[in-house]
């Protein structure tokens, strides 16, 4: 456990019951990010393979009022990145040291780890936070929201393309679209590898994925393209999209995106949520279409730890 400058503020490890508040924080801090109770709970208690995660929370009179997870980054082939993910502080509990002592914890388990280089996500108004601890702010990721009331048109499938629910395909299948398409999107840490223990527990078995919701493009015996929906009550967020290279240029990944917004929209979801690097120009160029609107950003910053 960690005290700040102030005694009534506690840094400890996260621990399962702390989800409901952790979740309710976020929703706070960061409105446009969807991750319900039962992802999180899993997150502390039972972590991705290989990154060594810690969870840590801030807490002030027995309230949860910062988050802050920190990991060995899981998709890249540079065994020496880590994450500082979704550092945050209740906006009422800021300038009492709470985010320095998180972040000081994180980066602490990072270089125990033998981590070199750390990236974290900044909100705008955190960036001069973020510099005065070393982090340089690089790429910029949009945020954006499709009220979906009413339910979008279900979209036509052209001659040849069936659209099929995430839970009718087998998950290895939609495992290699994944591996062949993760490393075209534009990121300062390349997401070169993936293994499909990691893919299992990260993507297929996360609690909040849906997959009735979650759209798969059925071409020539295969996955052309798919739409993953995350749901936490009301809101969904979608989590990847992509085209397998051979398959581009036909319009799949509007298609998919549009069909899982039309399922989420018919199982009770009012609102949903993307991201996307402002370098990814081909769905930036979809999400537009659909009809998404921009509601915030991040910056993907990089720290050396020497």
């Amino acid at each position: 456990m960690t005290t700040t400058d102030r005694p009534d503020v506690l840094v400890r490890v996260a621990r399962a019951d702390d989800a409901p508040a952790v979740v309710a924080l976020r929703a706070r801090v960061y409105p446009f990010l969807v991750r319900g109770v039962a992802t999180t709970r899993r997150t502390i208690v039972d972590p991705p393979p290989g990154e060594q995660l810690a969870a840590l929370v801030a807490e002030v009179d027995g309230e949860v009022v910062g988050w802050v997870s920190a990991y060995r980054n899981g998709r890249t082939a540079r065994g020496d990145t880590g994450e500082v993910s979704t550092l945050h502080v209740h906006p009422e509990r800021r300038g009492r040291g709470i985010g320095g002592a998180l972040l000081g914890r994180a980066l602490g388990h990072l270089t125990a780890l033998g981590v070199r280089t750390v990236r974290a996500r900044v909100l705008p108004d955190s960036l001069p936070f973020a510099r005065r601890h070393g982090f340089d702010p690089g790429r910029e990721q949009r945020y954006s929201a499709l009220d979906l009331r009413p339910a979008p048109p279900s979209p036509v499938a052209p001659t040849g393309v069936r659209l099929l629910r995430l839970a009718d395909v087998d998950p290895g299948q939609v495992y290699r679209a994944e591996a062949a398409t993760v490393a075209d999107v534009p990121d300062d840490v390349p997401a070169d590898t993936l293994t499909y223990e990691f893919w299992r527990y990260d993507v297929w078995d996360d609690p909040g994925l849906d997959h009735d919701s979650s759209t798969v493009a059925w071409v020539d015996g295969g996955v052309a393209a798919y739409s993953l929906v995350q749901v936490d009550g009301d809101r969904m967020w979608s989590d990847y999209t992509a085209t397998v290279p051979r398959y581009r240029g036909r319009g799949l990944a509007r298609l998919v995106k549009q069909a899982a917004l039309h399922r989420a929209a018919h199982a009770g979801v009012r609102i949903a949520y993307t991201a996307n690097d402002e370098a990814n120009a081909p769905m930036l160029a979809v999400n537009t279409r659909v009809g998404y609107r921009a509601v915030g950003s991040q910056w993907s910053c990089l720290r050396r730890l020497d």
